[in-house]
């Protein structure tokens, strides 16, 4: 999927201003070229879970490769003005803009992959005035994503049956629905009933048909002998919009004159009331009146805690389609990605680590050049270390300020170890990334290699992630070097 094939052109502007002032500041001083890398993290996992779904990797990376002002982008940015009725922007800064061409290296981890705060998702290295125009495009683009395929996961997680994504009406404009779509599917929902994610990402689309379609008719019986007859290959009928049960009682009844003529009833969908109950019954009827292998499928205002809550009363649904609370992210809307300065050469070339600080160490950034090592036992992982590409992972490998009550150092045993992060854009050059499929799949296998303990909603139990020696005694040394100036 192309943001720029939703919306036309150039995507350049999709940023805050303070990014093209700033922009403005490094040309006009002089360094604009000057190296720096950045780091894209965030500091929480999402929906008080123990984990998040990498996802929007690719079109991120789509994003970079089309990056490019117009002249109708200089043309407008020209029309600006500062506070004193100025031009807010140089013509030469214009000029700069026209011809810029982004040539930062990019690195990232494998898209579907189970990630960790503070870990950076994607790192770019490059010149400052490049890497910092296109942080608030990222983080836009790989914030929402990664919340989505999250939240997908944890639904599919406790789904008994599979998930499909009804959220489209219900999504924040036009990219907020074929996002979550593509974001739901890395995630693990089977489909969508987003007719433009399915052309643009062959995502299967599922969807039968709306209350609507039943209150057009004179009655219900009629609307579902309708619907039969132009699409018999595709009848799940709603059944709740009069009477549940004499719903089901009028599919049953249609699916037997779809059976004499050589079709079969796919199932019916329960959109209101009591689903376990109702599914329960519906089981009941469809099973006596020949149809045992006809779907129910469920909806309304689902999300995880619920379909747990369901299943638990001894519900009969196959199918789950969830929409609203999953593509909105309903109970945490947003990720809290951050993008933050890890490193950048100083006047003689020279590599000058940098960190920003806090009153809350949630909030203390990382400095250097930052990778990491993820350890595995077995078919399980046991932990990732965060280390300094330019002065590589010392070993033996100990986590240091991890997430454990008694802060001690850790020395993990492993058997395999894999640095996350890849190029997948080099010096401007966009590498070719796995499909939609690879990302589904690297979701699937690293949700399975990942402690029940981790993925449990309520009261996860922290993985382990922590700073390499060489990290974690730099962090200090800025951290106190930092105080002390301004003490």
């Amino acid at each position: 999927m192309s943001e720029n094939d939703i919306y036309g052109g150039s995507l350049a502007l999709l940023t805050d201003l303070y990014q093209l002032t700033m922009a403005a500041g490094y040309w006009k001083a002089g360094v604009a070229e000057r190296e720096a890398v950045f780091h894209l993290t965030f500091r929480r996992p999402p929906f008080a879970g123990g984990y998040a779904i990498a996802a929007g990797i690719a079109t991120a990376l789509d994003y970079l490769k089309r990056f490019r002002f117009t002249a109708d982008d200089v043309a407008y940015l020209a029309t600006l003005v500062d506070g004193e009725g100025k031009p807010l922007f140089e013509p030469g800064f214009l000029a700069y803009l026209r011809e810029l061409r982004f040539t930062c290296t990019v690195d990232a981890v494998p898209e579907g992959a189970v990630v960790f705060a503070h870990e950076p998702l994607l790192r770019v290295r490059g010149p400052i005035l490049q890497a910092q125009l296109v942080e608030t495009p990222l983080l836009t683009l790989i914030n929402y994503q990664t919340l989505i395929a999250t939240k997908a996961s944890r639904i599919a997680q406790v789904a008994k049956g599979p998930v499909l994504e009804f959220g489209l009406r219900r999504a924040q404009g036009v990219d907020g629905g074929v996002s979550a779509s593509r974001a739901a599917y890395i995630g693990g929902c089977a489909a969508t009933s987003n007719v433009l994610a399915g052309k643009l990402l062959g995502i299967p689309v599922r969807g039968t048909h709306a209350h609507s379609w039943v209150m057009f008719h004179a009655d219900e019986l009629a609307a579902f002998r309708t619907y039969a007859e132009a699409l018999p290959g595709n009848c799940t009928f709603l059944v709740d919009t009069y009477d549940t049960l004499e719903g089901v009682r009028n599919a049953i009844t249609v699916g037997k004159e779809l059976r004499a003529r050589g079709h079969e009833l796919a199932g019916i969908r329960l959109d209101s009331g009591d689903l376990a109950d109702l599914s329960i019954q519906a089981r009941a009827l469809l099973d006596a009146g020949g149809f045992p292998h006809a779907k129910i499928v469920a909806s309304n205002d689902l999300d995880e805690h619920l379909i747990q809550a369901i299943q638990d009363q001894g519900a009969r649904i196959d199918v789950w389609g969830v929409g609203t609370k999953l593509v909105t992210a309903f109970d945490q809307p947003a990720l809290g990605g951050v993008y933050k300065l890890g490193a950048c050469r100083d006047e003689h070339g020279h590599w000058r680590d940098v960190i920003k600080l806090s009153e809350q160490p949630l909030k203390i950034s990382n400095p250097g050049v930052l990778q990491v090592r993820r350890l595995r036992r077995g078919d399980h992982y046991v932990g990732d270390v965060i280390y300094d590409s330019e002065h590589g992972c010392h070993a033996p490998l100990q986590l240091h300020d991890i997430d454990d009550p008694l802060k001690l150092v850790l020395q993990l045993v492993h058997d395999h170890a894999e640095d996350l992060l890849t190029t997948i854009m080099d010096r401007g050059q966009a590498a070719a990334l796995p499909d939609l499929e690879a990302a589904r799949a690297r979701a699937a296998r690293d949700l399975a290699m990942l402690s029940a303990r981790t993925k449990r909603f309520l009261n996860p139990q922290p993985y382990p992630v922590g700073l390499d020696s060489h990290v974690h005694q730099r962090k200090q040394q800025l951290i106190a070097s930092a105080r002390s100036r301004h003490a």
